[in-house]
């Protein structure tokens, strides 16, 4: 077995469900003109992190010197179906929200798979650099991600897999290791995965709000999600409106995606689930106390929108 399938074994151990490897070159001219005129159209919202190191962000080399490969990973985290809302006063949170947060969680696995990398190809005469990425690090992943074979972006703007559906947590290791990538001489919109969207709109259709938009572009400044989560301040009438019991996210455009509807649940037993979040009663949000909230979703992605949020958007679900 070569270095390149004993990594992609290595990873599939410590429990993630897809790996592939690319090469460090820059994301393709298309999909970077894309970005800017994403970015140049408003529709980043006030998330002005998206405006900063653009060129790191579509080149992963611009993040590591000397960088050659990136190993992209995915993490199911497809829960169980449930029995449907049961309390009418009750608040909705995404999906990704019911486990523990994903940043670290990946973050440690990936430095595992470097440990593991380290053990084989690290010696004094030839030293071996590597970065890991989960989100939070400018990087284009999904665009990286097609690249290495893990799937292909839907009309939802979301990373697809034909056998996990689109409910798929990335991450990246950057590597000045020279890798054999995935996919040989890819170019602008090649996949190992073909795009399998054809003529089907459900998730546009799904959006409330029109975010998703008919002409294929993505405003985030309707999105529920970015409302919910990185909007700050009070969200205007006609938004708030739509956003109905939302707490934190929507996961409408990935649920009605028909890939989803055939997906497995999350197989891996040591990500941790809380399907207590997966409904909380809003008046008991109203009148949460700091330490509860500490108490309750430290080490949760809800933690990050703090408590303020959480009851801005408790208070527009009882409305």
């Amino acid at each position: 077995m070569d270095l390149t399938q004993e990594i992609k074994q290595k990873a599939i151990e410590l429990g993630f469900d897809l790996v592939g490897i690319t090469d460090a070159l820059p994301i393709d001219k298309q999909q970077a003109n894309v970005l800017r005129g994403w970015l140049h159209s408003g529709f980043a919202g006030q998330m002005a992190y998206m405006h900063r190191n653009i060129e790191k962000r579509i080149d992963p080399a611009g993040l590591l010197e000397n960088a050659q490969s990136v190993i992209c990973v995915g993490l199911n985290y497809t829960p169980l179906a449930g029995d449907g809302k049961t309390n009418a006063t009750a608040g909705r949170v995404s999906n990704y929200a019911l486990y523990e947060d994903y940043h670290p969680f990946i973050t440690k696995h990936l430095h595992l798979l470097i440990a593991f990398i380290s053990s084989i190809v690290n010696s004094k005469s030839s030293i071996v650099n590597f970065r890991v990425c989960v989100d939070s690090a400018p990087l284009a992943e999904r665009a990286l991600a097609v690249r290495a074979g893990l799937g292909f972006i839907g009309k939802n703007h979301i990373l697809i897999n034909p056998q996990l559906g689109c409910q798929i947590f990335l991450g990246e290791i950057i590597t000045t290791l020279k890798l054999q990538p995935s996919i040989e001489n890819h170019g602008p919109g090649k996949s190992e995965v073909e795009n399998l969207c054809s003529n089907c709109n459900k998730c546009i259709a799904a959006c409330p709000t029109g975010a998703l938009r008919p002409d294929g572009q993505f405003d985030a400044n309707k999105c529920i999600s970015y409302l919910t989560i990185e909007y700050k301040g009070e969200i205007a009438s006609d938004l708030a409106g739509k956003i109905g019991d939302r707490l934190f996210g929507c996961d409408e455009c990935i649920l009605a995606c028909p890939w989803q509807k055939k997906a497995p649940p999350c197989k891996n037993k040591q990500f941790k689930f809380y399907g207590d979040r997966a409904e909380m009663d809003l008046n008991a949000i109203l009148n949460m106390t700091q330490d509860e909230f500490a108490g309750r979703f430290a080490g949760s992605c809800i933690e990050r929108l703090g408590l303020d949020g959480l009851k801005r958007n408790a208070q527009i679900g009882l409305s």
